[in-house]
């Protein structure tokens, strides 16, 4: 089958691109594949041995997928701090689109904190994509956020193109994006639901946490018990509470606690407006083998313990939980405070915008977890949460947005030789299996010299 630029079937046509690959990651499975792309869109599909119809025009390229090499859809990350402008030093539209090319990602969604000003108005908005447009790699669309007193600016926001709304439950570690309380929380949801906007939450309860050790020095058990389980379990409860009553779009960010698996099936059964990440490092990292001093795995909320981490694996294969992003989070290696390794004045955050597929790909293996199930995780799923069209699969009428992966290939990640603004890692030298040899952005290959990403409006 294939599709003319306006969406409708046709035999004949040229392509500009055709891509051929023994293996492929579809939408109906893994499957040989030959597919026509014109104008960066996807435009025919022949699948199980099957040619393309059209032809290749005179100047068409054609690219064979090595036979130990499987073409994925371009992956697609929902949770990406870029901190540009404003915190351009901790990392920039440059340096992370760059970053997450390299790791097969061919869209990114910012969000609206660590950046000054913070994206919540439209006037912040077009000062983000201001600062964007001539830096991006690839496609970026934007959150925006929700704090105290901009209601208000939600609808202006969501009718600019923003994917949704970013709000916090206890303090986001920058003083101009503040928490909201229950009542806020709940009231921005019921006028989100007015338009069938989301709200994007993370959820640790501030009144938990105040009530939880203090937390100081270079113990990791000491930064944990600081963030509690229990703090996400209250929080997300008060969220499924308040979407139920709203019958607002709510979104659990960076799941850490497998607590709160049970309370977010029963939502989901009973039709609660709910989907749910985690992301790498919870699914990697355990509490048990971070050495004490080692503020390159603060994240908040923190890492938890082996049993927590099956349990979030679990979690995905049963569905529960929706999709794995990055929640990149940079900061320079001063703010990690490597020198001394408090954890309680270190910056929270990890950087894995490189790196994700490779280490999700290297853990679900282990797990007997198919790659079609981890792209789908990381591509497919992301972009319908967000909502991000004509991402996330290898179908007609997609944009033309590809990742070659050689699964087999294991190789030592080196901080030093990454793309992100400050070659810091959790994951220095970390051995992973699989790596990213080639992406292609709408039908191009991406030049890590020249710009070529496009910015992106929801709706």
């Amino acid at each position: 089958m294939n599709v003319d630029d306006a969406g409708t079937q046709g035999p004949d046509q040229d392509f500009d691109l055709i891509i051929r690959a023994q293996r492929a990651v579809l939408p109906e499975g893994v499957s040989a594949a030959e597919i026509g792309v014109r104008a960066g869109k996807i435009v025919e599909v022949a699948t199980g041995g099957a040619v393309l119809s059209g032809a290749a025009s005179a100047d068409a390229k054609v690219v064979d997928v090595d036979e130990s090499q499987v073409l994925l859809p371009g992956l697609v990350d929902s949770h990406v701090h870029v901190n540009d402008p404003g915190r351009s030093e901790w990392e920039g539209f440059a340096s992370a689109t760059r970053a997450a090319a390299a790791g097969g990602v061919t869209t990114i969604v910012d969000m609206p904190l660590n950046s000054l000003p913070p994206t919540v108005n439209v006037e912040s908005l077009d000062i983000k994509r201001e600062v964007a447009a001539s830096k991006a790699f690839i496609d970026v669309g934007f959150w925006g956020g929700a704090i105290p007193g901009n209601t208000g600016d939600l609808k202006p926001l969501f009718d600019a193109g923003v994917y949704g709304f970013k709000c916090f439950l206890e303090d986001s570690g920058v003083d101009e994006f503040p928490p909201l309380e229950p009542d806020e929380l709940r009231a921005d949801l019921a006028e989100l639901a007015k338009y069938d906007g989301l709200l994007i939450v993370h959820a640790e309860d501030h009144s938990v946490m105040a009530e939880a050790p203090k937390n100081s020095g270079r113990k990791f058990s000491d930064f944990l018990a600081s963030r509690p389980r229990e703090a996400e379990n209250v929080a997300i409860a008060r969220v499924i509470e308040a979407a139920r009553e709203t019958g607002a779009r709510a979104h659990i960010l960076h799941l850490s606690s497998a607590d709160a698996l049970p309370q977010i099936a029963a939502a989901k059964a009973e039709c609660v407006k709910l989907t749910v990440e985690t992301c790498p490092h919870y699914l990697v990292f355990t509490a048990e083998e971070i050495p004490d001093g080692a503020t390159t795995h603060k994240c908040c909320p923190p890492i938890r313990e082996e049993s927590n981490r099956e349990a979030l694996w679990q979690g995905l294969v049963d569905g529960t939980i929706d999709c794995i992003v990055s929640d990149h989070s940079p900061s320079t290696a001063e703010l990690k405070l490597l020198d001394t390794g408090d954890f309680g004045a270190a910056w929270g955050g990890i950087s894995s915008l490189q790196l994700g597929l490779s280490l999700v790909w290297t853990e679900a293996a282990k797990r007997g977890i198919d790659l079609a199930e981890v792209v789908a995780w990381m591509s497919s799923a992301p972009a319908s949460v967000a909502g991000v069209e004509n991402k996330g699969a290898i179908a007609l009428g997609n944009d033309a947005d590809f990742a070659v992966f050689a699964p087999d290939e294991e190789w030592t990640v080196a901080a030093a030789e990454l793309y992100h603004r400050n070659q810091i890692s959790a994951y220095d030298a970390r051995t992973v299996r699989g790596a990213v040899k080639q992406t292609i952005l709408r039908g191009a290959p991406v030049n890590f010299d020249e710009p070529q990403g496009h910015l992106l409006r929801a709706r």
